[in-house]
Protein backbone atom coordinates (compact mmCIF):
# COMPACT_ATOMS: atom_id res chain seq x y z
CA UNK A 1 0.00 0.00 0.00
CA UNK A 2 1.05 3.45 -0.87
CA UNK A 3 0.02 6.14 1.38
CA UNK A 4 -1.05 9.47 -0.27
CA UNK A 5 -2.10 12.67 0.36
CA UNK A 6 -4.05 14.21 -2.56
CA UNK A 7 -3.59 18.28 -3.10
CA UNK A 8 -6.15 19.12 -5.99
CA UNK A 9 -8.36 21.70 -7.53
CA UNK A 10 -11.44 19.36 -8.54
CA UNK A 11 -13.70 21.31 -10.08
CA UNK A 12 -11.91 22.76 -12.92
CA UNK A 13 -10.38 20.86 -15.48
CA UNK A 14 -12.23 17.51 -15.41
CA UNK A 15 -9.25 15.33 -14.96
CA UNK A 16 -8.79 16.04 -11.80
CA UNK A 17 -12.52 13.81 -10.65
CA UNK A 18 -10.97 11.49 -13.21
CA UNK A 19 -7.84 11.08 -10.98
CA UNK A 20 -9.60 11.12 -7.34
CA UNK A 21 -11.46 8.23 -8.79
CA UNK A 22 -8.63 6.21 -9.70
CA UNK A 23 -7.39 6.67 -6.43
CA UNK A 24 -9.75 5.39 -4.89
CA UNK A 25 -10.29 2.35 -6.97
CA UNK A 26 -6.81 1.92 -6.76
CA UNK A 27 -6.32 -1.39 -4.19
CA UNK A 28 -2.38 -0.23 -3.58
CA UNK A 29 -3.42 3.34 -2.12
CA UNK A 30 -4.01 4.06 0.98
CA UNK A 31 -5.51 7.96 0.79
CA UNK A 32 -5.14 9.65 3.73
CA UNK A 33 -7.02 12.97 2.89
CA UNK A 34 -7.86 15.08 0.40
CA UNK A 35 -7.26 19.10 0.32
CA UNK A 36 -8.75 21.49 -2.17
CA UNK A 37 -7.15 24.33 -3.49
CA UNK A 38 -7.74 27.66 -5.36
CA UNK A 39 -11.55 29.50 -5.80
CA UNK A 40 -14.23 28.00 -4.15
CA UNK A 41 -12.14 25.35 -1.85
CA UNK A 42 -15.93 24.32 -0.39
CA UNK A 43 -16.84 23.72 -3.37
CA UNK A 44 -14.22 21.35 -4.38
CA UNK A 45 -14.65 20.00 -1.37
CA UNK A 46 -18.39 18.51 -1.90
CA UNK A 47 -17.33 17.25 -5.14
CA UNK A 48 -14.31 15.49 -3.59
CA UNK A 49 -16.97 14.26 -0.85
CA UNK A 50 -19.82 13.12 -3.76
CA UNK A 51 -16.69 10.68 -5.18
CA UNK A 52 -15.87 8.98 -1.76
CA UNK A 53 -19.24 8.73 -0.64
CA UNK A 54 -19.90 6.65 -4.19
CA UNK A 55 -16.43 4.46 -3.41
CA UNK A 56 -18.02 3.71 0.43
CA UNK A 57 -14.55 5.71 1.63
CA UNK A 58 -14.52 7.59 4.68
CA UNK A 59 -11.38 9.64 3.58
CA UNK A 60 -10.88 13.30 5.54
CA UNK A 61 -11.29 16.14 3.46
CA UNK A 62 -10.24 20.16 3.78
CA UNK A 63 -10.81 22.88 2.04
CA UNK A 64 -7.82 24.91 1.41
CA UNK A 65 -6.46 27.93 0.42
CA UNK A 66 -9.00 29.96 -1.62
CA UNK A 67 -6.43 32.49 -2.98
CA UNK A 68 -3.20 32.52 -4.16
CA UNK A 69 0.28 34.17 -2.18
CA UNK A 70 0.59 37.31 -4.15
CA UNK A 71 -0.95 37.25 -7.63
CA UNK A 72 -4.89 37.47 -8.54
CA UNK A 73 -7.04 34.71 -8.30
CA UNK A 74 -7.30 32.95 -11.65
CA UNK A 75 -9.82 31.04 -10.92
CA UNK A 76 -12.26 31.95 -9.04
CA UNK A 77 -15.00 28.92 -9.39
CA UNK A 78 -15.61 25.30 -9.97
CA UNK A 79 -18.08 25.17 -12.73
CA UNK A 80 -17.80 21.35 -12.71
CA UNK A 81 -19.80 21.47 -9.19
CA UNK A 82 -23.05 22.36 -11.04
CA UNK A 83 -23.85 19.03 -11.22
CA UNK A 84 -23.41 17.89 -7.40
CA UNK A 85 -27.09 18.07 -6.59
CA UNK A 86 -27.36 14.64 -8.48
CA UNK A 87 -24.75 13.05 -6.25
CA UNK A 88 -25.10 12.98 -2.17
CA UNK A 89 -21.95 14.56 -0.63
CA UNK A 90 -20.96 16.39 2.80
CA UNK A 91 -21.87 20.10 2.61
CA UNK A 92 -19.72 21.23 5.92
CA UNK A 93 -15.53 20.71 6.15
CA UNK A 94 -13.24 22.32 8.66
CA UNK A 95 -11.77 25.46 7.71
CA UNK A 96 -8.33 26.92 7.82
CA UNK A 97 -6.92 23.32 8.85
CA UNK A 98 -5.70 22.36 5.18
CA UNK A 99 -1.73 22.83 5.48
CA UNK A 100 -1.74 21.69 9.39
CA UNK A 101 -3.56 18.61 8.35
CA UNK A 102 -1.15 18.19 5.62
CA UNK A 103 1.66 18.66 8.22
CA UNK A 104 0.41 16.57 10.96
CA UNK A 105 0.14 13.50 8.29
CA UNK A 106 3.57 13.70 7.18
CA UNK A 107 4.93 14.28 10.94
CA UNK A 108 2.84 11.27 11.67
CA UNK A 109 3.55 8.85 9.30
CA UNK A 110 7.72 9.85 8.64
CA UNK A 111 8.87 8.50 4.93
CA UNK A 112 6.09 6.95 4.14
CA UNK A 113 3.82 9.39 2.38
CA UNK A 114 3.81 10.72 -0.82
CA UNK A 115 2.18 14.30 -1.51
CA UNK A 116 0.70 14.25 -5.08
CA UNK A 117 -0.30 17.66 -5.89
CA UNK A 118 -2.34 18.46 -9.30
CA UNK A 119 -3.83 22.40 -8.65
CA UNK A 120 -1.91 25.40 -8.57
CA UNK A 121 0.23 24.90 -5.49
CA UNK A 122 -0.52 27.23 -2.53
CA UNK A 123 -1.44 24.67 0.03
CA UNK A 124 2.06 22.85 -0.41
CA UNK A 125 3.93 25.67 -0.94
CA UNK A 126 2.22 27.12 2.28
CA UNK A 127 3.07 24.00 4.02
CA UNK A 128 7.14 24.58 3.19
CA UNK A 129 7.06 27.94 3.94
CA UNK A 130 5.59 27.10 7.46
CA UNK A 131 7.30 23.83 8.31
CA UNK A 132 10.51 23.76 6.25
CA UNK A 133 11.92 20.30 7.63
CA UNK A 134 8.63 18.68 6.73
CA UNK A 135 9.31 17.92 2.90
CA UNK A 136 12.53 16.23 4.31
CA UNK A 137 9.93 13.45 5.97
CA UNK A 138 7.76 12.31 3.01
CA UNK A 139 8.50 9.21 1.19
CA UNK A 140 8.09 11.74 -2.01
CA UNK A 141 6.82 14.42 -3.82
CA UNK A 142 5.24 14.10 -7.07
CA UNK A 143 3.21 16.88 -9.18
CA UNK A 144 0.98 17.50 -12.45
CA UNK A 145 2.84 20.87 -13.14
CA UNK A 146 5.34 22.61 -15.56
CA UNK A 147 6.54 22.03 -19.14
CA UNK A 148 10.27 21.08 -19.79
CA UNK A 149 11.21 19.96 -22.93
CA UNK A 150 13.44 21.74 -24.63
CA UNK A 151 11.56 22.65 -28.17
CA UNK A 152 8.61 23.75 -25.58
CA UNK A 153 10.47 25.85 -23.34
CA UNK A 154 11.94 27.79 -26.46
CA UNK A 155 8.38 29.01 -27.57
CA UNK A 156 7.75 30.10 -23.74
CA UNK A 157 5.01 27.54 -22.74
CA UNK A 158 2.90 28.16 -19.48
CA UNK A 159 1.50 25.31 -17.82
CA UNK A 160 -1.91 26.02 -15.33
CA UNK A 161 -1.17 24.32 -12.04
CA UNK A 162 2.49 26.14 -12.26
CA UNK A 163 1.08 29.88 -12.81
CA UNK A 164 -1.99 29.87 -10.77
CA UNK A 165 0.34 30.68 -7.78
CA UNK A 166 3.79 30.99 -9.12
CA UNK A 167 5.30 32.44 -5.94
CA UNK A 168 4.07 28.96 -4.51
CA UNK A 169 5.31 27.33 -7.16
CA UNK A 170 8.77 28.34 -7.02
CA UNK A 171 8.34 27.33 -3.09
CA UNK A 172 7.93 23.91 -4.02
CA UNK A 173 10.54 23.44 -6.37
CA UNK A 174 12.87 24.73 -4.08
CA UNK A 175 12.21 21.82 -1.60
CA UNK A 176 14.35 18.82 -1.36
CA UNK A 177 12.37 15.46 -0.13
CA UNK A 178 13.53 12.13 -1.04
CA UNK A 179 12.07 12.08 -4.32
CA UNK A 180 10.93 14.90 -6.46
CA UNK A 181 9.20 14.21 -9.65
CA UNK A 182 7.15 15.94 -12.01
CA UNK A 183 4.93 15.06 -14.91
CA UNK A 184 4.59 18.12 -16.94
CA UNK A 185 2.20 19.36 -20.01
CA UNK A 186 3.97 18.23 -22.68
CA UNK A 187 3.86 14.34 -21.97
CA UNK A 188 0.12 14.70 -20.61
CA UNK A 189 -0.91 15.98 -23.76
CA UNK A 190 -0.63 12.55 -25.81
CA UNK A 191 -3.30 10.71 -23.31
CA UNK A 192 -6.35 11.78 -24.25
CA UNK A 193 -9.87 10.40 -25.28
CA UNK A 194 -12.60 12.40 -27.41
CA UNK A 195 -16.13 12.61 -25.31
CA UNK A 196 -17.75 9.81 -27.06
CA UNK A 197 -15.08 7.42 -26.08
CA UNK A 198 -15.08 8.85 -22.13
CA UNK A 199 -18.92 7.91 -22.09
CA UNK A 200 -18.94 4.35 -23.42
CA UNK A 201 -16.05 3.67 -20.99
CA UNK A 202 -16.87 5.16 -17.72
CA UNK A 203 -19.49 3.16 -16.57
CA UNK A 204 -19.16 1.92 -13.65
CA UNK A 205 -20.43 3.05 -10.31
CA UNK A 206 -17.42 5.29 -9.81
CA UNK A 207 -16.85 6.91 -12.64
CA UNK A 208 -20.87 7.48 -13.31
CA UNK A 209 -20.16 11.05 -11.46
CA UNK A 210 -17.64 11.62 -13.03
CA UNK A 211 -18.86 11.10 -16.02
CA UNK A 212 -21.75 13.73 -15.23
CA UNK A 213 -18.89 16.43 -14.11
CA UNK A 214 -17.02 15.91 -17.35
CA UNK A 215 -20.89 16.65 -19.26
CA UNK A 216 -20.32 19.95 -17.85
CA UNK A 217 -16.45 20.35 -19.24
CA UNK A 218 -18.01 19.18 -22.17
CA UNK A 219 -20.70 21.38 -22.43
CA UNK A 220 -18.07 24.24 -22.42
CA UNK A 221 -17.30 23.61 -26.03
CA UNK A 222 -14.57 20.80 -24.64
CA UNK A 223 -14.80 17.84 -27.12
CA UNK A 224 -12.61 15.51 -24.96
CA UNK A 225 -10.85 14.95 -22.01
CA UNK A 226 -6.86 15.49 -21.43
CA UNK A 227 -5.35 13.21 -18.56
CA UNK A 228 -3.21 15.31 -17.05
CA UNK A 229 -3.41 14.19 -13.55
CA UNK A 230 -4.56 10.81 -13.19
CA UNK A 231 -0.92 10.28 -15.69
CA UNK A 232 0.72 11.51 -12.57
CA UNK A 233 -1.42 9.56 -10.11
CA UNK A 234 -0.73 5.94 -11.96
CA UNK A 235 2.92 6.60 -11.95
CA UNK A 236 2.50 5.96 -8.30
CA UNK A 237 1.71 2.91 -9.17
CA UNK A 238 3.30 1.67 -12.57
CA UNK A 239 6.64 3.84 -13.20
CA UNK A 240 7.18 2.18 -16.54
CA UNK A 241 4.00 4.07 -17.56
CA UNK A 242 6.70 7.26 -18.28
CA UNK A 243 10.28 7.64 -18.69
CA UNK A 244 12.18 10.16 -16.41
CA UNK A 245 15.15 12.42 -16.24
CA UNK A 246 17.18 14.51 -14.05
CA UNK A 247 18.00 17.36 -13.59
CA UNK A 248 16.95 21.10 -11.86
CA UNK A 249 13.99 22.66 -12.51
CA UNK A 250 13.71 26.90 -11.69
CA UNK A 251 10.46 29.13 -11.51
CA UNK A 252 10.52 32.28 -13.51
CA UNK A 253 9.17 35.13 -10.97
CA UNK A 254 11.48 37.88 -12.21
CA UNK A 255 9.83 38.34 -15.59
CA UNK A 256 6.24 39.41 -15.31
CA UNK A 257 5.32 37.53 -18.84
CA UNK A 258 6.83 34.27 -18.00
CA UNK A 259 5.72 34.35 -14.35
CA UNK A 260 5.25 30.73 -13.06
CA UNK A 261 7.52 29.24 -16.53
CA UNK A 262 9.39 26.14 -15.46
CA UNK A 263 12.91 26.26 -16.42
CA UNK A 264 14.50 22.83 -16.72
CA UNK A 265 17.91 21.85 -16.71
CA UNK A 266 19.19 18.48 -17.38
CA UNK A 267 21.97 16.37 -15.52
CA UNK A 268 22.24 16.07 -12.43
CA UNK A 269 19.91 17.66 -9.74
CA UNK A 270 17.79 16.80 -6.71
CA UNK A 271 14.27 16.76 -9.64
CA UNK A 272 13.09 14.58 -11.97
CA UNK A 273 10.93 15.39 -14.99
CA UNK A 274 8.94 12.58 -17.27
CA UNK A 275 9.86 12.91 -20.60
CA UNK A 276 8.19 10.03 -22.06
CA UNK A 277 4.81 8.06 -22.19
CA UNK A 278 3.16 5.10 -23.70
CA UNK A 279 -0.22 5.96 -24.03
CA UNK A 280 -1.85 2.29 -24.39
CA UNK A 281 0.05 1.18 -21.54
CA UNK A 282 -1.64 3.74 -19.44
CA UNK A 283 -4.73 3.54 -20.52
CA UNK A 284 -4.77 -0.18 -19.63
CA UNK A 285 -3.43 0.47 -16.06
CA UNK A 286 -5.71 3.55 -15.31
CA UNK A 287 -9.26 1.22 -16.48
CA UNK A 288 -7.93 -2.08 -15.41
CA UNK A 289 -8.51 -0.81 -11.24
CA UNK A 290 -12.22 -0.40 -12.15
CA UNK A 291 -12.83 -4.03 -13.52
Amino acid sequence: MTKVLLDTDIGSDIDDAVCLAYLLAQPQCDLLGITTVTGEADRRAMMASALCKVAGADIPIFPGADLPMVVAQKQPAAPQAAALDRWPHEERFPRGEAVEFMRRTIRANPGEVVLLTIGPLTNAGLLFATDPEVCSLLKGYVLMCGVFSQSAQGSRPLEWNAVGDPHATAICYRAHPPLHRSVGLDVTRQVTMDADQVRSRFTTDLLRPVLDFAEVWFREARGSITFHDPLAAVTLFDQGICSFEKGTVEVELADPERLGQTVWTPGEGCHEVAFGVQPDRFFEHYFSVFR
